[in-house]
């Protein structure tokens, strides 16, 4: 059967966007659906993580990305009386991945940038104001859709659901979510400010039994508080007449300058669809997963799926390897994202829950933990869980052993050019040893001996500090296997495939 274009993909929110850039980047066309005549203009999402902005460096809008954000320092807990409980700061500089640990922005302007980036790819087709009604396939799949009254359909040999919570696409393929058990109703409030409204550009967790919130400063003038709401409680209830200026008092005695952008009432939940693919469709993003807020990964969980799905998707399409490979999306997205969510089920309750004596026994384990050598440094960490589950991963790790997580990127130095590692990979496998090595077929060798001394010298550390002197990466840059495994593996593929990074 002919399909009209490689893939189609409903939604075109920052995951949408962003799968169909690096699926372009690997010489795969596609066609976004968006029900929107233009990008949602108010703030969501306002963090990711260094792993996150890498992906973004993938898609080739991290030098924007940079400009539009600023590096979170840490967080800071303080009870009802705003007296601090527990700090917690983060290193300045970047981390292991090449870039600062935690990253605040706006994310309209993060979808910009997105747009701005998508629009330089000729492989990708935008077409706003389409309201997808139905499909029918599993691979080819043709797909329905209304555009200004008129009815169209096209047919591709993928489809990507990257539609949001109350996702088309996961209804039809009869995917049914998950409840994690956590529901939870709160206001958010961003406000622009003249005037600074903290010393210190961290995350306020304010451990009140009575009246949980979280008050950050986002970039530039623009600040968010959110305040957990109590069963039977409206929004109005707090921001009424003479309401909101009560409820900011802590942090501004007049609230006669503050710009309010947006008031909103979110349920923040916890649920992962059952299951995410069936044949060539998938479940990306917010059609596959809501993350609660307290570890700032709502966007990054979606952004992984994508960075997860594209190469794979990629390669299938340009006939470098088997349908199979396609069973490891959702062996390890779906795991990975449900540990991700429940450790912010976890983290919310031991900020912001229990009452009475569940809140003295929650500020008496917090200074214990606090004199724990280590403890501070692991709350700011921004490693994210193992990728475990498929035939792509070595089972047979140990606990020391890095294969399932991001390999680190150090910047180096490559023909007089300030680069990260990553553009020294490659788009494909990579064998990354210290010394000479003979390859996997299909593989690009990188003798970390060969980099500058300072990138050299931060590699040879982290693979020492592993008991490891090669590592197999993956085309996500996840390892694959480390070690002697690593030097005889048998990859999925010969990847010569078209590319245009």
């Amino acid at each position: 059967m002919t399909t009209d274009i490689p893939v189609v993909i409903v939604g075109a929110g920052p995951v949408g966007v962003t799968a169909a850039t690096l699926l372009a980047r690997r010489g795969i066309a596609s066609v976004l659906l968006e029900k929107y005549q233009a990008p949602y203009p108010l703030p969501r999402a306002v963090h990711l993580d260094d792993e996150v902005a890498r992906i973004l460096q993938a898609a080739g809008v991290a030098e924007q990305f940079a400009k539009i954000s600023r590096p979170m320092p840490g967080m800071r807990l303080v009870d009802a009386q705003h007296k601090t409980m527990a700090e917690f700061n983060r290193a300045g500089g970047a981390g292991p991945n090449g870039y600062p640990r935690a990253n605040m922005f706006d994310q309209p302007e993060l979808e910009q940038i997105l747009l701005d980036n998508l629009a330089a790819h000729p492989l990708v087709t935008l077409r706003r104001g389409c309201e997808v009604t139905s499909f029918e396939g599993t691979g080819p799949v043709t797909v329905h859709y209304t555009q200004d009254g008129a009815e169209h359909q096209i047919t591709a040999d993928a489809l990507l659901g990257a539609d949001g919570t109350n996702s088309l696409v996961r209804q039809a393929i009869g995917s049914g979510l998950r409840d994690l058990r956590f529901a939870e109703r709160w206001l958010v409030i961003d406000v622009r400010s003249p005037q600074a409204l903290c010393d210190w550009g961290a995350v306020y967790q304010i451990c009140d039994p009575a009246r949980a919130a979280t008050f950050m400063h986002v970039t530039a003038d623009r600040y968010r508080w959110e305040f957990r709401l109590a069963d039977g409680e409206t929004a109005d209830d707090l921001t009424a007449p003479g309401q909101l200026g009560r409820l900011l008092k802590p942090w501004t005695p007049d609230i006669a300058d503050l710009e309010v952008i947006r008031q909103a009432t979110y349920i923040f939940r916890a649920r992962v669809a059952d299951r995410w693919r069936q044949g060539r469709v998938f479940l990306l993003g917010g059609a596959a997963h809501q993350t609660p807020p307290f570890i700032g990964q709502g966007l990054g969980v979606g952004l992984r799926d994508a960075a997860n799905l594209t190469w794979k998707l990629a390669a299938v399409l340009h006939g470098q390897v088997g349908e199979e490979i396609l069973d490891s999306y959702e062996q390890e997205r779906r795991p990975h994202a449900t540990r991700t969510i429940r450790a912010a089920v976890t983290v919310g309750w031991a900020l912001t829950g229990g009452q009475d004596r569940a809140a003295i026994i929650r500020r008496i384990a917090l200074a214990g933990l606090c004199r724990v050598p280590g403890f501070s440094t692991a709350v700011v960490d921004s490693a994210s869980p193992r990728r475990t589950g498929s035939a792509l991963l070595d089972r047979r790790f140990s606990p020391r052993d890095p294969a399932g997580r991001l390999c680190p990127q150090p910047a180096i130095t490559a023909d007089h050019d300030e680069a990260g590692l990553d553009a020294l990979l490659g788009d494909g496998w990579a064998l990354l040893t210290d010394g000479p090595a003979a390859a996997p077929t299909g593989v690009r060798h990188v003798d970390i001996s060969a980099l500058d001394p300072a990138g050299a010298a931060q590699m040879r550390r982290w693979l020492r500090k592993h008991r490891t002197h090669a590592v197999l990466v993956r085309p996500d840059r996840i390892i694959a296997a480390t070690g002697r495994r690593a030097l005889t593996a048998r990859i999925p593929a010969t990847w010569t495939g078209p590319v245009s990074r």
